[in-house]
């Protein structure tokens, strides 16, 4: 009887949690897990353990928070776990060329893309923003580069017109944890061979950032309707109505014309504002300090706070 495979997990945020949740559910116990180390989050500025190490506490993982895989400390508390595999998702920190040399099978990764269509830090939103008809979970072989190692196996699903970022994410995380499952055993086996990438074809999710996040209402309203849902649940759309912040979380391409920004006609169905072509309907809305509420409830008690004529910035 074979010995049983010797995995190590790396990983920090929920669609990380989620891969190392399958593992556990089907008898793949990592033998330690690595995450990132806790950082302060929240209005208190607390300390806080990822999703991950979380995960991992509550199995009685070990759990490892080197600040860096390049101190040949971290490297050396690595080999002395002598894994056999090394599984990373999402982890966040650079993996040099010894480390992805430490385990007998090497490392596995399973990226949110159907690579090499969006490398990087941001993929599942990018392919939103974008316009994409299908995303997927590309499991592959790690190597030094970003994102660049042999396909060992891809998943696909169709990307919807009423995906946002979030709806996609957990989606791709169920699919990734899956597919991740299946690899493991065919990896160790030896019958998983892995087609290498077409570098030609390769884009790039650049990380969000806040700033991009804020609406620019000289674009065509089809590209803003897609940041909308590629922004939601993070970092939100936002503009700016007489002076004051206001999120967009949910919105729709409409007909109209007017200066980029005009608001255009409110009603139940939503607020109408120009865009540099076409207008934007936006349904859902968070006023600085409120809850996110449909636009419908905030016409019901604030319409005269969205007159038509004036301009979001």
């Amino acid at each position: 009887m074979s010995q049983p495979l010797r995995i190590v997990f790396a990983g920090t945020p929920e669609f990380a949690a989620r891969h190392l949740q399958a593992l556990l559910d089907a008898g793949l116990t990592p033998a330690a897990v690595y995450t990132q180390p806790d950082r302060p989050a929240g209005r208190g500025q607390k300390l806080m353990a990822s999703p991950v190490k979380q995960l991992a506490v509550a199995r009685d993982i070990p759990v490892l928070q080197p600040a860096t895989l390049r101190d040949p400390a971290a490297q050396a508390e690595l080999a002395a776990l002598a894994p056999d595999l090394l599984v990373v998702v999402a982890y966040g920190l650079i993996l040099p060329q010894v480390v992805l040399d430490i385990p007998r099978l090497g490392c596995i990764n399973s990226h949110a893309s159907l690579l090499p269509r969006w490398r990087g830090a941001a993929p599942i939103q990018r392919a939103v923003q974008a316009g994409d008809a299908e995303s997927g979970v590309t499991v592959m072989r790690m190597e030094a580069g970003l994102d660049t190692g042999p396909m060992l196996l891809k998943v696909a699903t169709p990307i919807s017109a009423d995906d946002t970022g979030g709806s996609l994410h957990d989606r791709l995380a169920e699919l990734g944890a899956a597919a991740v499952v299946e690899a493991i055993p065919q990896l160790a086996a030896g019958t998983l061979r892995g087609e290498v990438q077409d570098d030609a074809l390769a884009t790039y999710a650049h990380k969000l950032n806040k700033d991009e996040a804020r609406l620019d209402w000289r674009r065509p309203a089809v590209e803003l309707e897609r940041l909308v849902r590629a922004f939601n649940p993070w970092p939100v759309c936002h503009t700016t109505l007489a002076e004051a912040p206001l999120k967009v979380l949910a919105a729709e391409v409409a007909e109209g014309q007017g200066a980029p920004g005009e608001i255009l006609a409110a009603s139940r169905d939503g607020l109408s504002v120009a865009c540099g072509e076409g207008a934007l309907c936006l349904t859902r809305l968070q006023l600085s300090g409120g809850k996110p509420l449909a636009f419908s409830d905030l016409y019901n008690s604030r319409r005269e706070q969205f007159a038509v004529g004036q301009v979001l910035v």
